[in-house]
């Protein structure tokens, strides 16, 4: 069948509270950062693989606390004690590991939120103690702060991940193709929008639905991209 042109349409993801599913990877981790305005300290670092839903929960708080979101590469150009003024979500701390100047910033904009008596949400993925941090005043500061930790995800978990990342991209895949990508996938959230995307370019290219037997070829050539149906 003639390849048809591919036109990217907008990812439209869904970040309420409503729109995050509990499970046993991730309801610690929820519990913590709901625990809010109740945090040790008045702060949190929030961990996990990539595709946990960090993101998800930094604007779960942002709504509920009127926090301002900002990613650690951006800090060297905001106004840190203008920022302090409120409740502050700083994500992709890793991205500053190289970084001294946005590291300083960081740990200036820590100590002036807290003395202000506002709250501050840290995000990165993996273990904090790995972030790579090379300030010590700052590695300090992080050490002593307590982790709210997502995991990778359970059965349940990850089926629900692959409804909502179809359901972000506005496409319906059959009933029967979440069950067996659950079923035979790579389990992580990295995988899983990975496949998911994989799934939407064969869908538009060759102008076919969403089948078991197209997930079956997008699960083949995520095994081996050598094959024909998938260009990475």
């Amino acid at each position: 069948m003639p390849q048809q042109l591919n036109l990217t349409l907008p990812v439209r993801t869904a970040l309420g509270r409503d729109d995050f599913f509990v499970s046993p990877a991730n309801a610690i981790a929820l519990g913590l950062i709901e625990s809010w305005p109740n945090w040790p300290g008045g702060k949190m670092l929030l961990a996990g693989p990539s595709g946990a839903g960090k993101t998800h929960l930094t604007h779960v708080w942002a709504a509920r606390s009127g926090a301002r979101i900002i990613a650690a590469r951006d800090l060297g150009g905001v106004d840190i004690p203008a920022l302090a003024q409120g409740p502050v979500a700083v994500e992709d701390v890793p991205d500053i590991a190289d970084d001294a100047d946005a590291q300083t910033a960081l740990f200036h904009l820590h100590n002036l939120v807290l003395a202000e008596g506002q709250s501050l949400l840290l995000s990165g993925p993996g273990d904090p103690t790995h972030w790579g941090l090379s300030l010590p005043d700052l590695k300090s500061r992080m050490q002593g702060t307590t982790v709210a930790t997502l995991e990778e995800p359970d059965d349940t978990l990850l089926a629900v991940v692959l409804a909502k990342l179809f359901n972000d991209r506005q496409i319906m895949p059959h009933p029967d193709v979440i069950p067996y990508l659950v079923g035979r996938m790579n389990r992580s959230f990295d995988a899983a929008r990975d496949i998911v995307e994989r799934l939407d370019t064969l869908s538009l290219s060759e102008q076919r639905p969403l089948t078991r037997a197209l997930a079956r070829r997008a699960l083949d050539t995520a095994q081996n991209p050598a094959l024909p149906g998938w260009t990475s």
